[in-house]
């Protein structure tokens, strides 16, 4: 089995949100940043030069925003809902990987960031 090697993608993509275990966390939210990473054969893209041969990473920053806006106690369930959501709305995703982090998490330690990666194969 070969993997596939078309990916469109966002980069740390930074939002406002509202997730942690501590209500307080749910409550006055922090920032975030978002990686994706898609898996998609686009090689008709590459001939027709249109976004319907494609998926728009517009389309996907839409996804990560609305999943973003839903509040959560963790980032493992914010990120399943985000590969979930990408891999039901695009049926010809061969892989999703996400990475979520959360900016200067209250744990008492100086850091950028902490977070989640997941990554699925259809």
């Amino acid at each position: 089995m070969t993997m596939p090697k078309d990916s469109i993608f966002l980069d740390n993509v930074r939002l406002y949100a509202f997730h942690g275990v501590a209500e307080q966390e749910r409550r006055v939210g922090g920032w975030f940043s978002v990686s994706l990473r898609v898996h998609y054969n686009f090689e008709r893209a590459m001939e027709t030069d249109s976004v319907d041969d494609t998926i728009s990473y517009a389309d996907l920053f839409e996804i990560v925003k609305r999943e973003m806006s839903l509040p959560s106690k963790l980032l493992e369930h914010v990120a399943g809902r985000i590969v979930r959501t990408v891999s039901t709305r695009f049926p010809g995703v061969e892989r999703v990987w996400v990475k979520v982090v959360k900016e200067n998490p209250p744990m008492g330690a100086c850091c950028d960031g902490a977070g989640v990666e997941v990554e699925i194969t259809n």
